[in-house]
């Protein structure tokens, strides 16, 4: 297959062909669960500037084995209906393998957001919401959008105020998009939940040694080199994480405008706050204009947190890491990974990397059907609890109890403490589950193709549950 054609979505669609060889799948459910079960275009006007403005949206379901479905909502002047069909299908995958209990579903608006101010955004994005709600396709019980490239907390409790103004009597209205706010029905970690997982899923492969030796690596996660490809919300709390807690070592970060390098080390707060002032990584100390040259650098790991297709059969042999984490969707092509694969680089595949996201996004959308905070009922009955513990230890040795770690451990956890508990544990257990599948058959070539291989059992199961 040539560069030419393969595409975002010939890639997902060629890796699901691969595993469902694998798994067995009958021709009839294997088409059912691979095309998108609809995909709906949308344009509509807005008024602005003097004068009228269309806008395209698009939002695919690809999958109602599990409703609600759930996906983000992208705003990119490049999106396109192949591009919303992949994201959609990975969504389902994603979800069937941490089983969240969603089918999946993915949306965006053609549109470049810093060519526009906030509050025509915001009159952009709830008449985007109008047109989707017309359409069941924002609704907490059967469609639930979330944050991705180019939208955040702000465009959620938009999309959240308006599908409210829209149906005022629905008790769960504020369950119709994760990624909102605290303060409108979000949730504390929510906007971390996909680095903090890239850090997580990075922890559990390194419990693995015979895993991380097949990438040629040892040891634990510090000290390893890192580089980064894009230091928006996920490549920076990734980074952050890793280096401040792992003590990895970020030596490469990539942007639009170039990249920066240094083998001792970048502060990447200090980098990201750069960004925020100047636009972009220009003018910082390390400063590469060629980014290619930190894309092909010796690196332990690289973490792709951008955009889709960025190794390519092109530039895979270049590529020097030996291990990559994809913090991205889609961030290599079907041929790059067995190009990479087979000169052992251990891949760690999006749909199972980058699932911090939906994990968090259904503990959102969990309370919000709850209608309460997470800890809420138990923190202080473990207070109290362990106080009682603490007490009859001293009586049983006689001796008070360390000050310096008294408070610490009676306190009851609080909301960010569950989430995080949580989403480690859906890690865990996530690769866990994929490695033993992985080492379970010499079939199967890599993690890529066990996760996908585990994401179609449970939908085939699924489905013949339904009858089907």
């Amino acid at each position: 297959m040539s560069q030419q054609t393969e595409t975002f979505l010939s890639s997902v669609e060629r890796m699901f062909d691969q595993a469902a060889d694998l798994v067995g799948v009958s021709d009839g459910l294997r088409h059912k669960i691979k095309v998108a079960n609809s995909t709906y275009t949308v344009r509509f006007g807005v008024r602005l500037r003097n004068r009228l403005y269309t806008f395209t949206g698009y939002r695919s379901v690809h999958s109602e084995h599990r409703e609600p479905v759930k996906g983000g909502i992208r705003y990119s002047p490049h999106a396109d209906q192949d591009e919303v069909e992949a994201l959609a299908a990975l969504m389902t995958y994603k979800c069937a393998l941490v089983e969240a209990p969603f089918g999946g579903s993915k949306g965006a608006l053609v549109i470049d957001p810093n060519e526009w101010e906030e509050h025509e955004l915001e009159r952009i994005t709830r008449r985007f919401t109008q047109e989707l709600a017309k359409r069941s396709l924002i609704s907490p019980a059967q469609n639930v959008p979330a944050p991705d490239m180019g939208t955040g907390e702000r465009e959620m409790a938009w999309m959240a105020d308006e599908y409210k103004r829209l149906y005022p009597s629905d008790l769960n209205s504020w369950g119709c998009v994760t990624g909102k706010p605290v303060s409108k029905g979000g949730i504390r970690g929510r906007v971390e939940a996909t680095g903090r997982g890239i850090q997580y899923a990075l922890q559990e492969a390194f419990r693995h040694p015979t895993d991380i030796e097949f990438a040629g690596l040892s040891g634990t996660l510090a000290g390893k080199r890192i580089v980064v490809q894009g230091l928006g919300n996920v490549g920076f709390h990734a980074s952050h994480f890793l280096s401040q807690e792992d003590d990895s070592i970020i030596v490469g970060v990539l942007e639009r405008d170039g990249a920066v390098f240094d083998e001792r080390g970048i502060d990447v707060q200090a980098l990201q706050r750069h960004i925020v002032e100047t636009g972009g990584v220009t003018g910082y100390s390390g400063y590469v204009e060629d980014s290619e040259r930190v894309l092909t650098a010796d690196c332990d790991i690289f973490i792709p947190a951008a955009m889709e297709g960025v190794i390519t059969k092109d530039n895979a042999n270049d590529i020097k890491a030996k291990i990559i984490i994809e913090a991205a969707n889609g961030p290599i092509t079907f041929t790059a990974n067995e190009m990479l694969r087979d000169r052992g680089c251990l891949i760690i595949p999006d749909l199972y990397a980058n699932a911090g996201g939906v994990t968090v996004s259904y503990f959102e959308w969990v309370k919000n059907i709850g209608h309460i905070r997470f800890g809420r009922m138990q923190r202080r009955q473990h207070e109290s609890q362990t106080l009682k513990m603490v007490d009859a230890i001293e009586e049983m040795v006689g001796a008070k109890f360390p000050e310096k770690h008294l408070a610490k451990i009676i306190e009851g956890p609080t909301e960010l403490d569950l989430v995080r508990s949580g989403l480690d544990d859906v890690m865990r257990e996530g690769y866990q589950v994929i490695s033993a599948k992985w080492h379970s058959d010499d079939r199967i070539p890599d993690l890529r193709t066990a996760a996908m291989m585990i994401a179609l059992e449970r939908i085939q199961d699924s489905y013949k549950s339904l009858g089907i």
